[in-house]
């Protein structure tokens, strides 16, 4: 039987969604994708149902940078609910615990929050994505199973604490890919003594990607209506504008083309970089100290 013939479109270009809370990303997703009819379409990680804010999701060629953009820090702003605990971490779970939240100092809460700075340790939690034997994690969690899960080193860059009350603290989280702000809300609320859950969360920033580029659903929706859907498309390298340029001239383009490395020393960058033929952009490349640029994603928005 030959490939379903696609009756979609060839749209190239990234979406930044503000995405609502109470529906997956992959829902968002395909909300987005309809409103293109576009052929070819991912997302660069899942946010919780609950949660809200920031969600790139990448149309046809824009999908290359993917898992460079899972890659990048992200950025969190944490409503925890103190003295609950819940089976999932947030408070749309089922209450496991409850406890008598302390009369808590800002000298108490901040020094609670410095212990969990840098290089930590987390045990992801039962519902996440993680597969154990081929099932996800949180399949087994609605099943009514616990597994053992291997602790993961992640960074957190900055935890701040924004406010507080008797009931809640209001934390702003930069972290390294993989960070559970669940898991870490947690560890916070056993620290603290009374146990904690996540009650509200909005991810403010994916690398240099801010929640102030962002559109919501219903926006798109107007600039659907309105003809105008297509200008909110941003070009693929402008969300790597961070990594170095690199023009390649006629000859190099070719090598390029065939997948071949090419000999490059007008830059002392090593890394990722864009690269262009005259203005065009065609691909990420990666500078080595040998002088030579490597090919790693092509591009043709055609």
């Amino acid at each position: 039987m030959g490939r379903r013939r696609k009756s979609g479109l060839n749209v190239h270009g990234l979406i930044l969604l503000d995405k609502a809370s109470g529906g997956s990303s992959n829902g968002a997703l395909q909300d987005v994708r309809r409103l293109f009819n576009a052929n070819k379409a991912g997302h660069t990680g899942s946010l919780d149902p609950l949660a809200t804010g920031v969600l790139p999701l990448c149309f046809g060629e824009a999908t290359k940078v993917c898992s460079f953009l899972l890659n990048t820090d992200k950025r969190y702003q944490a409503t925890l609910l103190l003295g609950v605990t819940t089976d999932s971490g947030d408070t749309e779970g089922k209450v496991m615990s409850t406890s008598p939240v302390p009369n808590l100092s800002v000298e108490e809460i901040e020094q609670c929050l410095s212990s969990f700075k840098g290089n930590i340790s987390q045990i992801p939690p039962m519902y996440s994505a993680l597969k154990h034997q081929g099932k996800r994690l949180y399949e087994l969690a609605r099943a009514g199973q616990v597994v053992e899960r291997k602790a993961r080193e992640v960074t957190i860059h900055q935890l701040d604490l924004l406010s507080f009350t008797t009931e809640k603290i209001v934390l702003d989280v930069r972290c390294t890919k993989g960070t559970y702000i669940r898991s870490l809300a947690e560890d916070i609320g056993r620290k603290l003594g009374c146990g904690a859950t996540i009650s509200q969360l909005r991810r403010t920033a994916v690398g240099q990607l801010s929640i102030d580029q962002c559109l919501t659903l219903e926006q798109l929706v107007l600039l659907k209506q309105s003809n105008e859907l297509e200008h909110s498309l941003i070009p693929v390298d402008q969300v790597l504008l961070d990594w170095p340029e690199i023009k390649l001239d006629d000859g190099q383009y070719k090598s390029i083309q065939n997948g071949q490395p090419v000999v490059y020393q007008e830059s002392n960058s090593q890394g990722l970089v864009r690269m262009y033929s005259e203005e065009l952009f065609v691909g990420i490349g990666q500078l080595i100290p040998a002088g030579q640029l490597i090919p790693k994603r092509l591009f043709n928005f055609n």
